[in-house]
């Protein structure tokens, strides 16, 4: 159950590779900032914004790895709860697609942490 936990970690780790990758390096493609619902103008107006907001994901994908290869149990937690928290967030405030994304997997993750460690 451990190599379990620890491979959904990576995965969500890798989801947000992913989305790190787009808001930094392909904002700028209509068909990214349209399926927000952006229209050019404002993509450009918000694009350091998301720019930032991918460096921030990379950040909890580091994170993500660091615990998951350290099998550091509560870094696991923390940035797994950071993830389902941003989620929720992002669900709130930009598209309910969001929960799919990034909340439900790190949810499964959590619960698969949880069974392995406690």
């Amino acid at each position: 159950m451990q190599t379990i936990s620890v491979i959904a970690v990576i995965i969500v780790g890798f989801i947000h590779v992913a989305i790190a990758m787009v808001e930094m390096f392909f904002w700028s493609l209509p068909a990214i900032y349209k399926r927000l619902g952006f229209t050019a103008d404002v993509a450009r107006q918000v694009a350091p914004i998301v720019k930032n907001a991918g460096l921030y994901n990379s950040f909890i994908a580091v994170g993500l790895f660091w615990a998951a290869f350290s099998q550091q149990t509560p870094t696991q937690v923390f940035f797994l709860v950071c993830v389902v928290i941003a989620g929720l967030y992002g669900a709130a405030t930009l598209k309910p697609t969001t929960l799919a994304l990034q909340s439900l997997p790190a949810t499964v993750a959590l619960v698969l942490v949880w069974l392995a460690y406690f």
